[in-house]
């Protein structure tokens, strides 16, 4: 039953963009210099062209083969590439391995046997850094693409829909359907902060009615105007279109590509369904849904070869018409009680209503194209959190919009952007046509670095035979580059667009991967030894309470602390150092978040705190951080103490220091009872007794405010990336304690500046 509502859900948030794509595709296909003839050769050819494509890339690439590569439920450019990361290790993200210690579900070892070709490949990557780097390059550009698509997607989407009018508004100013387009987006823009579950619920009863409107509209446009429009089926078809029409027939292919975009949103939105609700969907519904929509357009293109600019509302009328004239021939028919002489006066009348049939599949058609939007505006959401935690994204502020699906998320800054790009592409370009072949590029490239990537998951993480792997590069490889080269030759009339997001989303992901990389390093080549922080332990002042100080680099003294008591000798009774690390993995158990350990002698009271976090975690509420991380140190220290006498505790449960941060403004009666419950259970009770008063006394938070710049002996190029960009993405993205939400009345911040 879970799957089934899965399935019905995913059709409002998944496969809007995929439904939506008869609108558009065949006017796309012949707004070039690719003409209808009397002969239907170009419309067999081309309806080939569409139903090979939905059936290679969406059904077999995506559907059975892809949707296998998840990485524990999420999918994307950047699950596939995480997996390369854990798995093969042949990506630059690492995590410092102590933050896989004692980690029972990160994957050391391949379920699969390793083969020779696994371990040259492996080992190639291993030698060669270069070979990483452009890797990792080719996965930003494939998620950088994926965003620019954001932008695109909805405005073709709302635009095709508007643009419909004009087909019973012939004199409507193409600038009233821009105006009307802009109005649309700003509302489907404004829906998102109610979250992608309300949306999709909102969405799904109209997707399935849309997607039952275009079969009974393919079943009937078949039967009426060519039912000989199967043959087309037939891969025949495919090869004496390209051989008749040559080039024009080559130039096509980039609106033919427009057929499967949402393909990758598919994969992308993975973390909110499940594999099977996604295939159960797709096969039952979308696609079948879709195979008779483009057959019955294609049948009346066949009979209607001067309707090719708005093809499909043209055919709407009679075809909606028709249906319901013989539902209602039917009803009066079987409908004993019905006076029978009345009919020919029901269908004269229905049949004078003609005009007014168009409008309500029209709103429903407009209505359509926003649910469209939707997959695609939910997995950029997706896919920025990830690159965000993994670095390789500014930081922004993430609200999760559903208390049980963690992945449900909104992006506000990267919302309202997108709706300012949406807005500025309909204003600045009017026209479906350019857009389509913009469309039809960053679709296509992403699907093409989703192969490249598949490939090396199939040769490495799956270890698979090198000949299945090629194969499968080869195969769907192949299709996407033929649709990528006619889709570059349309660079000039629109194809730049995307380029043009991608690079400068690619720049700014860089940038930011490159500078955060840079001082991390430095942090790590700059560490404080314990023998410092032991020298000034004659002139420190210890002060009552518990100082929290965050750093990047796990188990270690960072350098901003040692400024810190430098400039100012007193620190905490009690510090624990605190480094907060995003693996490679979507989610982590709640259990596996914490590893504490000791720094330094007891007497000293330094511990650390590796927490570590799954690329698609929630980071919660900073005061339920808060105590559980001080259960956890409780916790801790009772372990270390049973350990001298015998195993006791394994769980946080068993232990009964919970109570220590539950309630510290609790009486002092029930702090003394708690205190005599853990002097007469475990040792160790004097440092855990100290660590209930440490916390009543106060507890700080300790960050550092960086200033990264180049070192003076650096490159011209080095000092303007660190200086000028990176120094700009710093200052202008949400501060660390802000993104942190530590409480701004117990921070201390400590200005360091860093000359990397």
């Amino acid at each position: 039953m879970t799957t089934f509502l899965l399935a019905y859900q995913s059709l409002g948030v998944v496969y809007g963009d995929l439904s939506i794509s008869p609108i558009f595709v065949y006017s796309n296909i012949f707004s070039g210099k690719l003409k209808l003839s009397e002969d239907d050769t170009e419309v067999f050819g081309v309806l080939s062209l569409v139903f090979w494509t939905l059936t290679l890339i969406a059904l077999l690439k995506y559907i059975v083969i892809v949707l296998g590569a998840d990485d524990h439920g999420e999918g994307g450019v950047f699950a596939l590439y995480s997996r390369l990361c854990r798995n093969s290790k042949l990506g630059l993200i690492k995590t410092p391995i102590a933050a896989y210690e004692d980690f029972p579900v990160y994957e050391f070892q391949t379920p699969y046997k390793e083969n020779r070709t696994s371990l040259m490949i492996k080992g190639f990557f291993e030698k060669h850094q270069r070979s990483r780097i452009v890797l990792f390059f080719i996965v930003l550009l494939g998620t950088s693409m994926f965003i620019g698509d954001g932008v695109l997607t909805p405005t073709m989407s709302v635009l095709s829909a508007v643009s419909g009018l004009r087909v019973k508004v012939p004199g409507l100013h193409e600038n009233y359907t821009v105006a009307i387009s802009c109005f649309i987006l700003a509302g489907l823009f404004k829906l998102q902060h109610y979250g992608t579950h309300r949306v999709g619920f909102l969405f799904g009863p109209l997707q399935i009615f849309w997607l039952g409107c275009l079969s009974m509209m393919g079943i009937y446009n078949i039967f009426k105007w060519n039912p000989a429009i199967i043959q087309a089926l037939s891969p025949y078809y495919i090869y004496k279109y390209l051989k008749v029409f040559g080039n024009d027939g080559w130039s096509s292919l980039g609106g033919i590509v427009l057929c499967i975009t949402g393909a990758e949103a598919m994969f992308a939105d993975l973390g909110h369904f499940s594999k099977l609700s996604l295939r159960m969907a797709f096969s039952a519904l979308v696609f079948p849904s879709l195979l008779l929509a483009y057959m019955g357009e294609a049948a009346f293109l066949s009979k209607h070869k001067e309707d090719f600019q708005m093809s499909f509302y043209r055919s709407i009328p009679g075809t909606i018409l028709k249906l319901f004239t013989l539902f209602h021939i039917v009803t009066v028919t079987v409908w004993p009680l019905y006076d029978q002489t009345n009919l020919a006066d029901e269908i004269f009348l229905f049949y004078s209503n003609i005009e007014s049939i168009y409008w309500p599949v029209y709103i429903i058609a407009t209505l359509a194209t926003i649910v469209a939007s939707q997959p695609m505006i939910s997995a950029i959401f997706s896919i920025i959190s990830q690159c965000r935690a993994l670095n390789c994204f500014p930081r922004v502020k993430i609200i999760h919009t559903s208390n049980h699906v963690h992945g449900q998320i909104y992006i506000p800054e990267i919302n309202w952007l997108l709706m300012l790009l949406c807005m500025s592409v309909t204003i600045g370009f009017k026209d479906t046509t350019a857009i389509g072949n913009a469309y039809g590029l960053s679709v296509i490239t992403v699907m093409f670095v989703t192969t490249c990537l598949m490939f090396l998951i199939i040769t490495t993480v799956w270890n698979q035979n090198i000949l299945l792997a090629t194969l499968f590069a080869i195969t769907f490889g192949s299709v996407e580059l033929f649709y990528l080269s006619a889709c570059l030759a349309k660079f000039r009339h629109g194809g730049w667009l995307p380029l043009v997001f991608s690079l400068i989303i690619l720049f700014v992901m860089t940038i930011w991967h490159y500078g955060t990389s840079t001082k991390l390093a430095y942090e790590l080549q700059n560490k404080v030894q314990l023998d410092s922080i032991l020298n000034f332990s004659v002139g420190l002042v210890r002060v009552p309470g518990i100082g929290f100080v965050f750093s990047t680099i796990p188990d270690v003294i960072p350098p901003m602390f040692c400024h810190f008591i430098t400039n100012f000798p007193a620190f905490h009774r009690i510090i624990i150092f605190v480094s907060l690390q995003t693996v490679a993995l979507p989610r982590i158990p709640l259990e596996e978040h914490f590893l504490i350990s000791r720094i330094g002698p007891k007497e000293f009271g330094f511990f650390g705190c590796i927490v570590r976090y799954g690329y698609k975690d929630s980071r919660g509420e900073f005061c339920e951080f808060e105590e559980q991380l001080l259960n956890k140190v409780s916790e801790f220290l009772l372990l270390e103490g049973s350990n001298n006498v015998a195993k006791g505790i394994t769980s946080e449960a068993d232990c009964p220091c919970d109570l220590l941060v539950n309630d510290v403004s609790s009486s002092d009666e029930s702090n003394k009872n708690l205190m005599m419950e853990i002097s007469e259970k475990m040792p160790l009770r004097d440092e855990v007794m100290e660590l209930l008063e440490e916390r009543k006394a106060g507890v700080a938070y300790m960050i550092g405010h960086t200033d990264v710049l180049a070192h003076s002996s650096s490159s011209f190029f080095k000092k303007n990336m660190i200086n000028l960009v990176y120094g700009f993405l710093r200052r202008n993205c949400r501060q660390v304690a802000v993104a942190l939400r530590i409480p701004r009345a117990s921070l201390i911040e400590v200005g360091v500046q860093y000359r990397v």
